[in-house]
Order: structure tokens, then sequence, then C-alpha cells
């Protein structure tokens, strides 16, 4: 099995030899060639999903990739890593298709909260990207989320695979770090954040997009993810980073013009709401007393 991206030292040695110039000549084109191989290999993988992230990841391969549509079984004899690039109610279709020797190949690009469903089909060390990048139309190429206070780029990915994703990711001009465990849950709950907040409060007028949100209904917004910050540190029982306010207020003016909906609520408002849900059931306060009152206005609970 191809194995992720690794770096080795580099030794040199020398010798002396009396060649030819034509010998010199041919050596020194070999040594190049060799050369330029080495740097620019990309793990061929198999990616499920052929639209515009599944198509951007393939742009960016050497053309050995293996893509597949969403219900087609994964091939078992395929080395490599396996890119999820569908919607996350798709998820149960695609491990199904997969031969469960293979389930410790997925890598999922998923938004929103997937912890629950990793646990619930025993994928705890599940590899796993956060795609700071956005593909507007299918052939497009994807526009990096770099941002004011992030100009590093915010891309993250985790798991056995994620040195083969960045250095594909890499290779296409995007950003990408390669994060531990502890370090990738907070940047997912930040991310979760960002879109259970900006999309709620967006909806709440009329669609406005994440650029008009940031703008026009800051105080709005900020409330709501000081609210939700709170409830996800003591859920999981961890401290954000200083500045996360500013950090997704800048992501969003990085990309103003997303339109907003409250969407997929299972996978991202919904972990919220059932913070809410299992304080109540506990006599408890809700953790997110603005968050359950919107999602009440916007008929959403």
């Amino acid at each position: 099995m191809a194995s992720p991206v690794a770096l080795y030292p580099v030794r040199y040695f020398r010798f002396s030899l009396t060649l030819s110039s034509s010998s010199r000549s041919r050596i020194s084109v070999r040594c190049s060639a060799t050369m330029a191989t080495t740097s620019t290999t990309i793990t061929p993988a198999i990616i499920v999903g052929g639209g515009r992230v599944g198509r951007a990841l393939q742009g960016m391969g050497d053309g050995r990739d293996v893509l597949i549509g969403r219900g087609q079984q994964v091939p078992f004899n395929f080395d490599g890593p396996i890119f999820v690039c569908t919607r996350n109610d798709d998820l149960d279709a695609v491990l199904e298709a997969t031969p469960s020797s293979r389930w410790t190949d997925l890598v999922f690009f998923q938004n929103g909260m997937l912890d629950p469903w990793f646990e619930s089909r025993g994928l705890g060390d599940a590899n796993q990207v956060l795609a700071y990048f956005a593909v507007s139309k299918l052939g497009e190429p994807p526009l990096d989320g770099k941002t004011d206070t992030n100009p590093e780029g915010l891309t993250a990915a985790f798991g056995k695979w994620a040195f083969a994703v960045a250095a594909r990711l890499h290779s296409g001009g995007l950003s990408c770090k390669v994060l531990q465990r502890e370090a990738f849950q907070k940047q997912m709950l930040e991310k979760l954040i960002w879109i259970s907040a900006f999309m709620l409060v967006g909806a709440r007028h009329q669609g406005a997009t994440v650029g008009v949100v940031e703008k026009d209904y800051r105080s709005e917004v900020t409330s709501l993810i000081a609210e939700l910050e709170s409830a996800a540190a003591a859920e999981r029982q961890l401290t954000f980073d200083d500045g996360l306010e500013e950090r997704l207020c800048a992501y969003s003016r990085a990309v103003a013009h997303f339109p907003t909906a409250v969407k997929e609520f299972k996978w991202r408002n919904g972990w919220f709401y059932s913070l809410t849900e299992k304080a109540i059931a506990l006599g408890k306060e809700d953790p997110c007393p603005l968050h359950t009152a919107w999602l009440k206005e916007i008929k959403i609970i």
C-alpha cells in the first residue's frame, strides 16, 4: 500500500570519475529527471463524488486518480487514500460501497460535526480535511480562503493520509497544514461555530450573504459566536485560542459572496441544539439560548 508523503534527509557523496563529455551529459540529464520526479510526486487517490471539490482534487493529480460517483463500488485493489467529496447525508452509502478493509483510507472533506457518526461506525481515527477553499463552479480553479488574520491559510488535514492531502493541495497552489488530533479538533469546532453562526444569522435576514452578515449584523453574529464557543468549550473540555471571533469574521470577509441558509441541520446547528436538549433533560439551563430562540424564529425547530 502506498504511504503518505514523507521527507528524508539528503546525503551527499564525493567521488571522482573521468568521463567523456557525452557521458557527463547523459548522467546530468538522468539525475535532473530523477530529482524532478521525486519533488512533484502526488499519491494517486480514489475520489468519491464528481462535484466541484472532487473534480478540483482530480485536477491537482497526475492522471492516475480514479473518480467514481455516489453509489458506485469503491475498488478494493487500489492502494492509496479515498477522498470522500459527497454530501454528509451520503456518507452511509459511501461506507457501504467501500470494503471494510479500506475504511482507514477514507479521507472526509465534509463540513460540520462528524464525530458522532464516526463513533457510531467505529471510525474514531478517521482522516479529515477542513477545506477552507471554495470552488465557485464546476471546472473553475479553487480559491484559497486565506485571510488578513491568517495569511498562511486555514485549510488543515488530520490522519495517516494528511501529508498526501497537503502535497496535493500545495501542488494546486493551495495552503494546507497537517495537525495533530487536539489542534485539529479545535479548528474543526471553530469552523462548525462559523458555519452555524453565520448561516443562522443570515437566514434571519432573508438570506443575506456571509459578507453582509459580517458587515451589517456584526453584533448579532458575534453574540452568537460567543455563545456557541462557550458551549463547545464546556462540552469538549477545551480552551479555544484567543481571537476566535476575529478569525471567523476575517474568513467571512474572504468569502463574502457565500450565500447563507440553515442546511444539513443534523451535521451543523443540530450538534449545538443537542447540547440544549441534553441540558434541559437534566434540568439545567440552556447553554445556547440565543441559538435556540433564533432556530425557533425561522421555524427550524
